[in-house]
């Protein structure tokens, strides 16, 4: 995935660079890199940012070794991320934080990293390819930055991003019931229950399990399930139905 990603990375950037070749000039027309900066920084503020990607990139370019230059690489990214072009932005706040890990804005570029991958991610019956990338970027944050404000946001993202995967899951897990699949049901239950357990779709996987269980005549295991259902989820709006299913499981238990 992160080949894949690479590549898509190159691909986008060339076809950039050979946009930016053949687009019109720039506002930026002189040789001081602050009043360069300023006048590209005119047009992220007036909310231009397509004009702001132009002059971002003339800045960047132009002035590579000055105090400026670290500052038009965040912002180019930022024009990325405010048009919603999300892949250019996140390579370009890659190339931040490669560039200047000790820069100001590296705690900010990680973040919104993440928050272009979180912007990415689509319903939950879709690939999750994005999804998966976005928690990963998130926890990566956490892991540098703890302590920092947007740690409890990042957090979030990440409980709201798992919550999509489990539910992708438990669609397939349900789709499988209708098929009469009982035992690939079971299997796709228990991956929620194991590795989204922290979801609120665990007590639907429960649920599903039991009831996948009884379907496959495995009415000891059942059993034990709907008990664990009782302890653990007992605000459920399932848990009368379990409560049926438990004493369903015990009459056919000989």
């Amino acid at each position: 995935m992160i080949n894949l990603k690479s590549f898509l990375f190159l691909f986008l950037v060339t076809v950039l660079f050979a946009s930016c070749s053949s687009s019109k000039k720039g506002n930026v027309n002189t040789e001081d890199p602050e009043k360069a900066y300023s006048i590209a920084m005119s047009s992220y503020n007036k909310g231009d940012f397509l004009q702001a990607i132009e002059d971002f990139s003339i800045v960047k370019l132009r002035f590579s070794g000055t105090s400026v230059a670290d500052k038009a690489q965040y912002y180019l990214a930022m024009s990325y991320f405010k048009r919603g072009e999300y892949i250019l932005a996140a390579y370009e706040f890659e190339l931040y934080m490669k560039n200047y890990p000790s820069g100001s804005f590296v705690v900010q570029s990680r973040y919104n990293l993440a928050m272009c991958y979180y912007r990415l991610s689509p319903e939950y019956y879709l690939d999750q390819t994005y999804t998966r990338l976005a928690i990963s970027e998130f926890r990566n944050f956490l892991e540098l930055y703890p302590n920092e404000p947007l740690a409890n946001e990042a957090d979030t993202r990440i409980k709201e991003l798992r919550t999509k995967l489990a539910r992708k899951i438990l669609a397939s897990a349900d789709l499988y019931m209708d098929m009469d699949d009982y035992r690939a049901a079971t299997v796709y239950y228990d991956y929620v229950l194991n590795d989204y357990f922290d979801t609120d779709f665990a007590d639907d996987a429960m649920y599903g399990k039991i009831q996948s269980l009884i379907k496959r005549q495995k009415f000891a295991e059942a059993l034990e399930e709907a008990e664990k259902f009782e302890q653990r989820f007992k605000s459920s709006p399932f848990l009368n139905a379990v409560k049926s299913l438990k004493s369903q499981a015990r009459n056919n238990i000989k």
